[in-house]
């Protein structure tokens, strides 16, 4: 019997306060495990807008601590109510001046696994992300979790190879990417990146985009998320670019390591070679 995962993103619009976002991604998540879904995950900083277009403190106050923050606690309860594993990512404070582009990973029966913190953070217009965050300092875990084993890696972070690989090394079967990115910067990345780190890496990837505009910039975020295989192929059609959207996808784990036989790309590396990567 094929060893499958139905797994579920969500790509959403923002609706202008964090109580009816998270409602609104609660419902989402029932409507998942309705339709079997084991794991669903959510774009970036879901709870509040994509407020990293502007640099203002008052965008502080989006921030809360994880896990014992209340958008966690009400995740965690989702979880358990669902029976789905979350991936929460929220904007974190860990403590005054300490502050975090954070995923929560939660487990199916509710328990908190821990988080990914976002290692590469971007300064650049209308991504005014170091006004905000500290760089993650938790390295790239991966989650032994009820739908398999889970990494995430966000948004800006899909340009850098290393911690995609790191991942893999840690074991990964399916990599949440949540994000937010806009049309006129690199919306010709979104569909190579990804699937070409999925190839890479010998692992499903989930490629999340916000979508429409939000009050604070003239970002245009473009959706089109998607599922994609350890083959570079994407599982089903891409979703929107315009429109939320509920994306629900059948994962062929056995096809993990099929492809890694058949490529060997892990058997071939050459690890005692590439001692200058990491020099300054």
């Amino acid at each position: 019997m094929a060893n499958v995962v139905r797994a579920a993103l969500v790509q959403a619009t923002w609706t202008g306060d964090t109580e009816s976002m998270v409602a609104k991604h609660e419902e989402h998540a029932r409507e998942a495990a309705r339709r079997g879904a084991k794991i669903i995950g959510f774009q970036e900083v879901f709870n509040s807008p994509y407020f990293c277009q502007v640099e203002e403190p008052e965008h502080y106050r989006w921030a809360e601590p994880v896990p014992d923050g209340p958008t966690v606690r009400r995740m965690r309860a989702l979880a358990r109510e669902t029976g789905m594993v979350i991936v929460a990512p929220v904007f974190e404070a860990e403590q005054p001046g300490f502050y975090y582009n954070t995923a929560a990973v939660i487990d199916a029966d509710g328990t908190y696994l821990g988080k990914y913190r976002k290692h590469h953070i971007p300064q650049l217009k209308g991504f005014r992300e170091k006004f905000y965050f500290k760089p993650g300092n938790l390295g790239w875990p991966v989650f032994d979790t009820a739908a398999g084993k889970v990494g995430v890696y966000i948004c800006y972070d899909r340009h850098f190879p290393e911690g995609w690989r790191q991942l893999g090394l840690a074991g990964a079967q399916l990599v949440y990417n949540p994000s937010a990115t806009h049309r006129s910067l690199s919306s010709h990345l979104w569909r190579l990146e990804q699937p070409a780190a999925a190839v890479a890496n010998g692992y499903y990837i989930a490629a999340i985009n916000r979508v429409g505009q939000e009050e604070y910039g003239d970002n245009d975020f473009y959706g089109t998320s998607y599922f994609v295989d350890p083959r570079g192929q994407f599982v089903g059609d891409v979703a929107s670019d315009s429109q939320e959207e509920l994306v629900i996808r059948d994962l062929d784990i056995d096809l993990i390591e099929e492809v890694r036989q058949t490529w060997a790309f892990y058997r071939d590396r050459r690890p005692d070679a590439y001692e200058g990567l990491v020099q300054p």
